[in-house]
């Protein structure tokens, strides 16, 4: 089956399906972890019940998703040692501390808190706990703010010296950390974790309404979900776009293949809705297009003149067709979020929210799309990068390890086997915990440690040994 591929080929598919079976994961304990922080901080703060039951609802769900993003991971850093072993050797002074902090700060304050937030409510008393479950959302943003910084880099590299061995040195870390597409990164991807997680919950919240409009558990999270949705969603397009004008800036031929600019516009460039790439032709075929608005959108100008792929070697082109399709998906499904977002909000002022069923099928149906938007998102942004690792100074072609076909297929086969099992069963239990009703029952507790290890509780002691 994978027969004739090359290793670079087979290396980069490899890459590819792990980190996209990687990226769901984050992308979702993210937005899960912040969201939990909020239910927390509610419940502490109404005393509705409602709050701490969505939260010990979620709250297994958290911890589900988090362990298979952190199993995700860990596979993914071997591969910079196995298949990817010349990249690592000339990056590895800018790219290894950034990894190092990663883990150093964001990892182990998650991991230092998680138990505190999932079990130790009873043991801590509510402050604590409160602190606790914080500190795993802000680590969760940390961890974020690191990864995103080094996929930044590499997109946009400045702040560093390249030696007589190819290695690239560090010269100036602020100029590194905070490189000029960081920012708009860092803005799309959180908001993009936390439209992923809104649609979760609000799918979830709309399975429960359609068997049941009564329950507070569901019409809770339900409405939270789609508040958010209405904010957000819109604040995710105009940083979609500022995005895509930083791109302009500092990766202009990812844009050409974005926008399937295969020839320069010297007098404004259409904005191309659908179309089939032809790469041999080096064409649009069956375009659908406005004219000029590509440069209205990119430029602010109609007539503003755009270059296209023809102004660019054949050789630095990236796969224009996966570019093309993955960002029509993204921005697509950007698109049917803001929808879905006015909908629930007419829905809420017409008092309907919890009355609508089609509204209810139309939540349910986009549930997974927050997790198909980012992997579209990452597709773009990758792809779009190629043919470099670190744009315009290391191509990918460089970067591989001294590694033969045969072993990187076989490595790819057995993570693809693997992965659909151990993963499959993951994300089937999260689908069965999903499916369950949220359970209600009132607190019980105290707002103070009730125990502590070794303690003998503060009763009486028994006079008769039998009572």
């Amino acid at each position: 089956m994978l027969e004739g591929l090359t290793a670079e080929t087979l290396a980069r598919a490899q890459f590819a399906f792990t980190v996209s079976f990687h990226i769901i994961f984050p992308a979702f304990s993210i937005g899960l972890a912040s969201y939990l922080a909020v239910l927390n901080g509610l419940w502490l703060r109404t005393r509705d019940t409602t709050y701490l039951n969505l939260f010990n609802y979620w709250k297994k769900i958290f911890a589900v998703a988090f362990g298979m993003g952190v199993v995700s991971g860990i596979v993914m850093s071997y591969q910079f040692g196995t298949n990817w072993s010349v990249f690592s050797d000339k990056t590895g002074p800018v790219l290894g501390p950034l990894m190092a902090y990663e883990v150093l700060s964001a990892f182990f304050l998650e991991a230092g808190f998680l138990g505190i937030m999932l079990f130790g409510r009873e043991k801590v008393g509510e402050k604590l706990h409160m602190f606790a479950t914080a500190m795993v959302a802000f680590g969760t943003l940390m961890s974020a703010t690191w990864i995103l910084s080094v996929n930044s880099w590499m997109q946009t590299p400045v702040g560093y010296s390249i030696s007589e061995n190819g290695q690239f040195y560090p010269e100036d870390w602020f100029q590194i950390i905070f490189n000029p597409s960081f920012p708009y990164r860092l803005v799309h991807m959180v908001l993009a974790a936390y439209l992923t997680t809104a649609f979760v919950v609000g799918a979830t919240g709309a399975l429960h309404l359609l068997r049941d409009r009564t329950k507070p558990e569901s019409r809770r999270m339900f409405s939270m979900a789609m508040w958010m949705a209405v904010i957000v969603t819109p604040i995710q397009i105009f940083a979609g776009d500022m995005h895509g004008l930083n791109t302009l800036e500092h990766q202009p031929v990812k844009v050409m293949a974005m926008e399937g600019h295969y020839d320069s516009h010297p007098d404004g460039a259409p904005l191309i809705l659908f179309g089939i790439p032809n790469e041999e032709e080096k064409r649009i075929d069956y375009a659908i297009e406005i004219p000029k608005a590509s440069s209205l959108i990119l430029k602010h100008d109609l007539n503003a003149p755009l270059d296209g792929l023809d102004t660019i070697p054949d050789d630095e082109e990236p796969p224009v067709a996966i570019v093309f399709y993955s960002f029509r998906v993204m921005v697509g499904l950007g698109f049917a979020m803001l929808l879905i977002g006015g909908w629930s909000l007419l829905a809420r002022i017409k008092g309907k929210l919890y009355d609508a069923p089609l509204l209810h099928r139309a939540v349910l149906v986009m549930g997974p799309s927050g997790f198909i938007a980012v992997l579209a998102g990452w597709i773009t942004t990758e792809v779009g990068r190629q043919p470099y690792t670190v744009y315009g100074l290391l191509r990918t072609s460089d970067s591989l390890a001294p590694i033969d076909a045969p072993a990187v297929a076989t490595s790819l086969l057995a993570f693809i086997v693997v992965y659909f099992f151990v993963f499959g069963a993951g994300t089937y239990y999260l689908l069965r915990l999903m499916n369950a009703f949220v359970p209600q029952k009132d607190a019980d507790f105290t707002d103070g440690p009730t125990r502590a290890a070794g303690i003998t509780p503060s009763t009486q002691l028994a006079t008769n040994p039998a009572e």
